[in-house]
């Protein structure tokens, strides 16, 4: 049995996994439309099929029972229901165990060296931890995001997009933009979903925020990307950028992001 997961986590594989099912049609996954169906995504029965599972293992999955997860069921899983990297990547770490086709991850820490770093690059710069909380930032960062890293602003980069109502003039398309947010949040903490950090800042933000709430509710699950960035800056205006966002060697937790005036 799988003692790793918490309940919690099982159920948001099991939510995961549903929500990917729904979406898949049956033209995508090969296989005929038949007769009529109530929503266009595939039945449980189709998935397990295709993954070579038996319905009744993949419906308890489906359900979050506690159930026995091995490496090989779990990559005809990602592979039937055509995951993505970041998508096989959380269902993985959801389920409490390494892929197969993935290097293991190393533990990590804040190195000072690479905070201190920060101040030597020229355009805006910062790296945030785990949580997604700002733990360093140059001054070009810091006139760029005013709201978030200038002043005595909550330095977590959801709660300034979620809560800070200057946030939706400040980002363009800011809509676009908070749900892709979300998105590669959930890829990046799936391994951490029950660390009471991370918890306590989804629960709040589900409470505070209901657009956050029902882009949450998608499970929907993106890769860190960079690529145009665009903001209505208070005093420079209208501001184009392009992002870069890297995993510090060693410290896959700890995210640099630079920005490159376009």
């Amino acid at each position: 049995m799988v003692t790793a997961q918490t309940a919690g986590q099982r159920r948001e594989l099991g939510d995961f996994v549903r929500s990917l099912r729904e979406r898949l049609t049956p033209q995508d996954a090969g296989l005929p439309a038949g007769r009529r169906r109530r929503t266009p995504g595939l039945r449980r029965e189709e998935a397990a099929l295709l993954a070579g599972l038996s319905v009744t293992w993949y419906t308890w999955l489906e359900q979050g029972r506690e159930i026995s997860l091995s490496p090989q069921a779990l990559a005809r899983l990602a592979a039937a229901l055509r995951l993505g990297r970041a998508e096989r990547v959380y269902l993985f770490e959801l389920a409490s165990k390494r892929d197969p086709e993935q290097p293991h991850r190393e533990s990590t820490s804040a190195p000072a060296a690479a905070l201190a770093s920060v101040d030597l690059i020229t355009t805006p710069a910062y790296i945030l931890d785990r949580a997604w909380t700002a733990l360093c930032w140059n001054a070009p960062a810091r006139h760029l995001f005013t709201g978030w890293l200038d002043g005595q602003a909550d330095r977590n980069l959801l709660r300034f997009i979620f809560l800070e109502p200057a946030a939706r003039s400040f980002i363009h398309d800011y809509e676009t933009r908070a749900k892709r947010v979300i998105a590669e949040f959930r890829a990046d903490v799936s391994s951490y979903l029950t660390d009471p950090e991370i918890s306590d800042l989804v629960d709040g933000l589900n409470r505070q925020s209901e657009l956050f709430a029902r882009y949450w509710r998608d499970h929907a699950v993106l890769g860190r990307e960079g690529g145009e960035r665009t903001f209505h800056h208070p005093v420079d205006g209208f501001l184009r950028y392009e992002q870069v966002t890297f995993a510090l060697v060693g410290h896959p937790d700890l995210k640099l992001t630079i920005l490159r005036r376009a």
